[in-house]
């Protein structure tokens, strides 16, 4: 009995001493979330803002995100996630400040960790160090003019293989998946000049990883981290994808080293003028040639996704409205084939297509590929110059869908206008402006400005351009019902409709396109 009447005083001290170590832990924890907590309930919400009731409205905006977007829009409102809270904003003051902000106030780079996963969908190292993003915005974009005849003749090559349609007779061509067939073979063509753009299987990876990396996220969204590792290894195929795309470029990658080695020098005899070498050719220093063939891998997988996922929603968005439209066909058809008579299909004679610009502009701005952009992780508490404060560790976005379809910024934003931004552009100096690859505060596809714009974003225009080009010059499309089909929303992303058919029939080449065609060799 005096055994444990004497022990009592130690117990209760080790008891004392958790809870101290305890409240030391949790307190400061506790009250930076509720000082976290006041900030953003300063913010307006849309749905409900209680702490059970803002599950339903998280589970509401994974259905109902444009609307409730659009219901928010015009001041900075906050909704519900499952597990955190998205504050959106709008308006020309605000998307300022957030492209003048510092990273290490708002980062885009944490942001796509969170939002896209991106250590278990696109790879860690790409986050740690984004040098991929030097080599499209410099080697890639500046080879578009050299490299622009690899990139036409296969994009002729793919709409012959994957809509074989006859001058006589219309064929159903399930538009989405073929579309990202097509954008995997050019780009791919373009990207590794040593592997054959036409290999089934990496086309088909190319593409599967695309579709992975997204559902892979969203799945991973749902699990805390410890858990993380196993579910991308278990529950997505991404693991998969990069096995198979190793397959494929191991052995290019170490044949390049090994030049490197022979020659002693990065500059060798031969070299291939590709994403590879320019990747290889930025991967400098002990650091960065860790792991090279996974880190190359990885980002080459990294580049296809950029380039398959948002250039096969806008080039079927606008497939579909000249499907739906067959009055805007005959004047973009007209400036294709009078400009590539003179100029040949070049890069140049890409960005003398005005009216072709504009159109695919209008398409993404009633389409988009999401309700926002500029998503941002706030890092430290952010005020706006209008007072409005975002604490640190909330998700920040644009509120781009209802940008798009002001009525204050765009005349009748709920039609269709094709020529809108090409007639703005024919006014007096205002040529350079209303392009779709230009900064335009009005228009945030691609991010709105400042040194988060997206830096492929001149690939991709031209070879829109060059896609839609082709359909324009070689076939003859149409809704068999005549109808644009709606499209899917997932939470904030778009998609046009997976299962959606247009029809296409070969154009007999009239006068106009022999000219052109004669002009393009």
């Amino acid at each position: 009995m005096s055994t444990q009447t004497s022990l009592l005083p130690q117990v209760s001290q080790a008891l004392a001493l958790c809870a101290i170590c305890l409240a030391t832990i949790f307190i400061p924890k506790f009250l930076q979330w509720r000082t976290r907590m006041q900030k953003l309930n300063a913010i307006p919400t849309v749905g409900h803002s209680g702490f059970f009731l803002s599950y339903i409205s998280a589970r509401k905006f994974k259905t109902h995100a444009q609307e409730i977007i659009l219901e928010g829009y015009s001041k900075a409102f906050k909704v519900a996630l499952p597990d955190q809270w998205e504050v959106i904003v709008s308006g020309r003051e605000m998307i300022e400040d957030i492209r003048k902000a510092s990273d290490l106030d708002l980062s885009f780079i944490e942001a796509v960790r969170e939002t896209m996963q991106s250590d278990y969908t696109l790879g860690k190292p790409a986050r740690v160090d984004a040098y991929h993003i030097d080599v499209v915005r410099t080697p890639l974009t500046r080879n578009l003019g050299a490299k622009f005849d690899e990139l036409r003749d296969e994009i002729k090559a793919s709409f012959a293989d994957e809509i074989p349609a006859k001058e006589m007779e219309w064929i159903k061509v399930p538009m989405l998946y073929t579309v990202m067939k097509i954008i995997a073979r050019t780009s791919n063509q373009y990207f590794v000049v040593s592997l054959s753009g036409r290999d089934p299987d990496f086309i088909k990876l190319s593409i599967e990883f695309t579709v992975d990396a997204v559902t892979g996220a969203r799945a991973l969204q749902h699990y805390p981290g410890i858990f993380k590792p196993i579910v991308r290894q278990f529950l997505t195929n991404v693991p998969n994808c990069l096995k198979r795309a190793t397959g494929h470029l191991e052995l290019l990658i170490r044949e390049r080293l090994e030049k490197e080695k022979e020659y002693g020098s990065s500059d060798w005899p031969g070299k291939p003028n590709d994403l590879i070498s320019w990747l290889l050719d930025e991967a400098q220093g002990h650091e960065r040639r860790k792991d090279i063939v996974y880190n190359i891998v990885s980002r080459v997988l990294l580049v296809n996704f950029s380039a398959i996922h948002t250039t096969s929603v806008t080039c079927t968005n606008a497939l579909f409205y000249l499907a739906a439209n067959p009055h805007l066909v005959q004047p973009l058809r007209e400036e294709v084939e009078s400009i590539v008579a003179e100029l040949g299909w070049t890069k140049a004679a890409m960005g003398k297509m005005h009216k072709l610009d504009s159109f695919l502009k209008e398409t993404q701005r009633l389409s988009g590929v999401g309700g926002v952009t500029m998503v941002r992780k706030v890092l430290r508490d952010f005020t706006f110059s209008n007072g409005t404060v975002v604490p640190a560790g909330a998700i920040m976005s644009v509120a781009s869908v209802g940008m798009h379809h002001d009525n204050t910024l765009y005349e009748d934003p709920e039609e269709m206008k094709a020529f809108r931004f090409s007639n703005m552009r024919s006014k007096e100096g205002e040529g350079l402006k209303h392009r779709m690859v230009g900064i335009d505060p009005t228009f945030t596809l691609f991010g709105g400005g400042g040194r988060h714009m997206c830096p492929g974003r001149f690939f991709a225009v031209s070879e829109l351009k060059a896609l839609i080009g082709e359909v324009l010059f070689a076939y003859d499309i149409k809704f068999e019902n005549g109808e644009m089909p709606a499209p899917e929303w997932q939470g904030v992303n778009f998609s046009p409709n997976r299962f959606a058919q247009v029809m296409f029939k070969r154009r007999i080449p009239g006068p106009a396109q022999v000219r052109a065609d004669r002009g393009s060799l």
